[in-house]
């Protein structure tokens, strides 16, 4: 985790976004000014955890869309990759690719991992629910996929 991740506190401004998306295009965070927006990191496409989390969250969709909220799926992966995964798995959510990880940083997901005794580096699961105003209300750091799009929508609609 990066000093910047200790910026990042609920109540201030959530840090800005405008990134490359799956279909083409650009997406950036103020595009949802007024409404609630999830951003959710996570490593990598098609990869069981992030799979299962993506499909979970588009889902829910109708739901969090009934709670005036927008969901975003981050990951350094590229639009195309992006667009295979949505594709495989019919996915509803809006994903973006952050492959230079600059997002990724200025929110404080990209740092020092380790599996199976390797130390890389990489993308932390995390998830941010910003406020209509553009503000931090939530964030989960370390996510634990089974059940967390549940636990994010039920966030979203107290906010």
């Amino acid at each position: 985790m990066t000093d910047q991740a200790a910026a990042i506190e609920i109540g201030h401004p959530a840090p800005a976004i405008t990134l490359p998306r799956d279909g083409g295009g650009e997406t950036s965070l103020s595009d949802f000014l007024g409404k609630r927006v999830v951003v959710y990191f996570y490593p990598r496409d098609d990869t069981p955890g992030c799979t299962i989390e993506a499909v979970e969250f588009s889902g829910e969709l109708p739901a969090f869309a009934s709670a005036e909220t927008v969901v975003i799926g981050i990951s350094k992966d590229s639009v195309k990759s992006h667009d295979k995964f949505r594709d495989k798995h019919q996915l509803g959510v809006i994903l973006l690719s952050d492959e230079a990880g600059d997002v990724a940083e200025r929110y404080g997901v990209w740092g020092e991992k380790s599996m199976y005794g390797k130390t890389f580096m990489g993308i932390e699961r995390a998830t941010f629910l910003i406020d209509r105003e553009g503000r931090i209300a939530r964030i989960w750091r370390k996510v634990k996929v089974a059940g967390h799009a549940d636990e994010v929508l039920a966030a979203a609609r107290a906010i």
